[in-house]
């Protein structure tokens, strides 16, 4: 197996992990969990969405979290514009980065978008047009890549023309999702294979839910063929609200892990990131998703205990 020396890990945390909550997460607090994550050597952290407050609460406070965290030199901040509106926003706000999301599924699409994928494709024509012109870089995401929860398995033949439209709409960086987290291996591995007949590997990112907990076997089965951006969320945050059961995305802790035991660099400091996944997990009153960050979190209070002993 040939691995990649390298792979750049973009945290999603803080708007795909924070998006589907139905406690409403204070501003502040979304705020330290971003400036945390930037302390921890990560250079990609989505921000938020500038969705509509209406469709999306949780993250109608995206002007103030833009405006309250501490940019950091060689991090990218980038949301989420589902629209030309939604691009407007960001740029007020100072966005230097903005992501558009498209589907594999024409259902899929529309329960989340409200329109068809070709639909989709021609409401995200002017918001990239505009984008560029400003010179803000835009990446894309397709959901639903292995499956959906209303087609169910989605043929590879019919992901690769849509991560092409998006590379050649301007996308600089396609994420290939699993959204439902169902997709095992092989699946995932024939999946990038054939997208990559298209789409140039090193233009391609995997993002993988880790409902079946398959989502570490389907990172390390596309590892060899070339992906080097891998998306995940601290303390395996979020999940697919159109896909019931489905749980969190891949822990970044659980990510890091595997990718420092196989030699692999990223920048990343994991015991600053067990840190900030505690942090937001205290915030939100669970036990973090992540069982690398759950392991060393049992450490260090066992380590407590034993120095409290002996100094008795």
């Amino acid at each position: 197996m040939k691995l990649p020396p390298r792979v750049k890990i973009v945290e999603v945390g803080p708007r795909d992990g924070l998006q589907n909550e139905t406690r409403l997460v204070p501003t502040e607090v979304k705020i330290d969990l971003i400036d945390r994550l930037s302390q921890c050597g990560l250079s990609s952290i989505e921000a938020t969405s500038f969705v509509s407050p209406r469709w999306m609460p949780q993250l109608g406070d995206h002007r103030q979290v833009m405006k309250g965290i501490k940019k950091r030199d060689g991090v990218s901040y980038p949301v989420l514009t589902p629209n030309l509106f939604g691009l407007e926003s960001a740029l007020e706000a100072g966005a230097t980065e903005v992501a558009i999301f498209a589907a594999a599924s024409e259902s899929f699409s529309q329960k989340n978008i409200n329109c068809s994928i070709d639909q989709s494709f021609d409401r995200f024509a002017p918001l990239v047009k505009r984008a560029l012109a400003e010179g803000i870089s835009v990446r894309g995401y397709l959901s639903c890549t292995l499956g959906c929860p209303y087609e169910g398995l989605i043929d590879p033949q019919q992901v690769a023309p849509l991560a092409l439209r998006l590379l050649e709409l301007g996308c600089y960086e396609v994420s290939l999702g699993d959204t439902i987290g169902t997709g095992t291996p092989q699946a995932a591995r024939a999946m990038v294979e054939t997208v990559a007949r298209k789409v140039p590997m090193k233009q391609l990112a995997v993002h993988f839910h880790d409902s079946c907990g398959q989502a570490l076997a389907n990172v390390l089965a596309c590892l060899d063929l070339g992906i080097e951006v891998v998306d995940s969320s601290v303390s395996g945050l979020g999940g697919c609200p159109y896909a019931p059961g489905a749980s969190g995305n891949l822990a970044t802790e659980d990510l890091l892990y595997m990718l420092d035991g196989l030699g692999i660099e990223t920048g990343v400091d994991l015991q600053g990131l067990v840190e900030a996944g505690n942090f937001i997990s205290q915030a939100l009153n669970r036990t973090t998703g992540s069982k690398v960050a759950r392991r060393m979190l049992c450490q260090k209070k066992e380590t407590k205990k034993k120095l409290l002993s002996n100094s008795l």
